[in-house]
């Protein structure tokens, strides 16, 4: 059996990408990350899936004392966007996928892991650029430079969030327990980006959302 360290958050797009690589047969080493964001709903959402699946994982705290973006900084309001913005929105996180990125790296050496698997998705998303595969190809690049033989996966990458959720209800993904939310209440907003692409992907999947209670 392959190892595989895969970049888990709890969100819709990283859980159908940890059932994904466990469906090809990897041993899955999850790390869960704690970046000081806002709340913990998607966080504890990643340690229950993660317990169900019995998979092993660890949680790395992380300090971004100097991000301005609306998951961190308290003084800022998530935005409620008509339109999934076509530029970089505040949510943005500078620097993110490149520090887990380097996170997973890092355990994927040292527990003899072949790939990393990381949900980024460049089609219904939130314009991030380190969702897009000319990020995900450099750092592939980087990787090589090092003489590791070590890849970085993003199996959504190209695809629609509908598609992606088609993809994870073959898989039996357990969508009830994801969270994908920028706010922690109590039950999704269904008003920031986020909630919207996922509302998108169900609506156009012809699904209904397991974790919306009517």
């Amino acid at each position: 059996m392959k190892n595989a360290v895969v970049l888990f958050s709890g969100g819709l797009d990283s859980t159908t990408v940890l059932y994904y690589a466990l469906s090809k047969k990897y041993k899955c080493y999850c790390l869960l990350f704690n970046y000081r964001q806002k709340h913990r709903k998607e966080l504890q959402s990643a340690i229950k899936i993660a317990d169900l699946l019995k998979v092993e994982f660890e949680v790395i705290n992380l300090n971004l004392p100097w991000s301005k973006d609306a998951l961190t900084d308290k003084n800022k309001k998530i935005p409620e966007h008509k339109k999934i913005a076509s530029f970089i929105p505040t949510t943005y996180v500078p620097g993110r996928n490149t520090l887990f990125l380097s996170f997973g790296l890092s355990y994927a050496e040292c527990m003899s892991a072949d790939v990393i698997f990381i949900g980024a998705n460049a089609l219904d998303f939130s314009g991030y650029p380190d969702c897009r595969p000319q990020f995900i190809d450099a750092y592939n690049n980087l990787v090589k430079s090092l003489g590791l033989k070590i890849k970085v996966m993003a199996p959504l990458i190209h695809k629609t969030k509908a598609q992606i959720i088609k993809l994870g209800t073959k898989l039996k993904v357990p969508y009830q327990l994801t969270w994908s939310c920028y706010k922690g209440l109590k039950e999704p907003c269904g008003k920031c980006d986020s909630c919207k692409l996922r509302l998108k992907g169900f609506k156009e999947a012809k699904l209904d959302d397991p974790a919306i209670k009517k």
